[in-house]
């Protein structure tokens, strides 16, 4: 498991399937918003790769997020995208509802930053989020993140067209956080 302040980065669990489908994608609005498509229902037992890992696939690495005090089950994170010519990759993550405002985002973007940095060797992050997304917004930016552009009216949810920020983050840039 890969430790942040907070949080716990690990392996998806079986039972962590039903949990993330219910509060997560079973959401249409908080899916569009995270998706980049429409919603779609996702059938009880199937293979969604959203949900069910594939541990082939070499260019997308997902977690399920927990907390370190008691190993609740509060969200995913992925590293996606993984390039390894160029040494870049992506970020994301979804926090359940009741874990949100809580400081565990800042920290999931740390961890995702050690991996991605330490462990993959990688040069380059970036994360992509709506404008209105404070939270994604603030939780880069505390970790380094720099806007690096304005994508105008990209993002296609809910009936209206909405702008996204670019953020990048190097890792000679990158500040990991003591340790402890």
């Amino acid at each position: 498991m890969l430790k942040g302040d907070k949080v716990g980065l690990r392996a998806r669990h079986e039972d962590d399937i039903p949990v993330l489908r219910a509060e997560l994608y079973d959401d249409v609005v908080n899916a569009s918003r995270a998706e980049g498509g429409p919603w779609r229902p996702i059938t009880p037992g199937s293979k969604d790769p959203r949900l069910v890992v594939d541990d082939k696939e070499q260019g997308h690495v997902p977690f399920s997020v927990v907390e370190l005090d008691g190993g609740t089950l509060i969200g995913t994170a992925t590293l996606w995208g993984i390039d390894t010519h160029n040494r870049g990759a992506h970020i994301g993550l979804g926090l359940l509802p009741s874990s949100r405002g809580k400081g565990y985002g800042t920290d999931v973007v740390a961890v995702l930053c050690r991996y991605g940095f330490v462990v993959r060797g990688l040069h380059r992050l970036q994360i992509e989020t709506l404008s209105d997304n404070t939270a994604m917004l603030r939780s880069a930016e505390r970790n380094g993140f720099v806007r690096e552009g304005v994508l105008r009216s990209s993002a296609w949810v809910m009936g209206e067209f909405l702008d996204e920020v670019l953020l990048g983050l190097l890792s000679r840039d990158w500040k990991p956080a003591p340790a402890g």
